[in-house]
């Protein structure tokens, strides 16, 4: 059995959900392991978030936060961070006519009525 839970410590509080994430997954893509607090238990509240990073981690952590140029940091993860990471989907003229496919074949097992 392992003592992991209790060594979390609070790394840092966000005033905005976003930036909170976006610090997260720099700390991630280093090898951190985080956990995200949100301030509110309303779901889809921006009222800002807390940062916990394990024990054996903290120091690296608070350093990669303290090497961040906070005005370009949103702008370098978003560069940085691909597509799927940032939830954006593309939508190609393949998925379109897939779609397409899909619904006229559905129609076609309902005896063709809508």
């Amino acid at each position: 059995m392992t003592d992991q839970v209790d060594n979390w410590h609070k790394l840092a509080r966000y005033d905005t959900n976003i930036q909170g994430e976006l610090h997260a997954n720099l700390l991630r893509n280093n090898g951190i392991t985080v956990s995200l607090q949100a301030l509110s238990a309303i779901p889809g509240m921006n009222s800002g978030i807390v940062l916990w990073v394990q024990d054996e981690d903290l120091a690296h952590a608070q350093s990669i936060l303290d090497n961040i140029d906070s005005e370009t940091a949103g702008e370098v993860l978003l560069d940085n961070m691909s597509d799927a990471e940032l939830g954006i989907t593309t939508v190609t003229q393949d998925n379109v006519m897939q779609e397409h496919k899909h619904s006229l074949d559905n129609q076609s097992n309902k005896g063709g009525k809508s």
